[in-house]
């Protein structure tokens, strides 16, 4: 390892560099009250086995998060190949983002989206300042996969489908 010391990188080339990484696409849910909230996100990981966690870092500037934060919950929605659309709804600011959606609730009471690959409902446990976002840390409180279909996953730039892989 060198003990030299470069200069961060600009933001539009961390951006290009990072986006070689494929990442998942999730939709995390809330209930504001009686109103459902939503947003998509490409951050979302898992965290701890023991006790299950997971976590997701929505943007500061977010209009939704204020929202999901105050619930209390969530539900992170791991969108399918064929959710491309959910996905650009749901990553846009205002309007009715649960327009023409089927969806059930959670244990939580947040939205649980028709068609997704799993959903994972979570309380959110902690939330830590980073840079220009936040880290959401979320417990588990339970989970399923809705279907076997492949996931949506953004890489460099744009929407792909993973192959399904035979599990038998």
């Amino acid at each position: 390892m060198s003990g030299n010391v470069t200069m961060p990188a600009h933001p539009e080339h961390f951006r290009r560099v990072l986006g070689h990484l494929p990442t998942g696409v999730v939709v995390v849910t809330a209930t504001d009250g009686a109103e459902p909230v939503g947003m998509a996100v490409g951050t979302f990981t898992s965290v701890s086995l023991a006790p299950p966690l997971v976590a997701f870092l929505p943007a500061a500037n977010s209009t939704s998060f204020p929202r999901i934060r105050a619930a209390g919950s969530f539900c992170a929605n791991v969108l399918a190949a064929d959710q491309e659309p959910v996905c650009r709804a749901f990553a846009t600011r205002g309007g009715d983002k649960f327009a023409d959606l089927g969806w059930r609730p959670a244990g939580s009471g947040a939205p649980v989206l028709d068609g997704v690959v799993a959903w994972i409902d979570c309380d959110i446990a902690a939330v830590y300042p980073a840079g220009d976002h936040f880290i959401v840390i979320g417990a588990v409180r339970e989970l399923d996969v809705s279907s076997g279909v492949p996931p949506l996953v953004f890489h460099r730039g744009g929407y792909s489908a993973l192959k399904a892989v035979d599990q038998g």
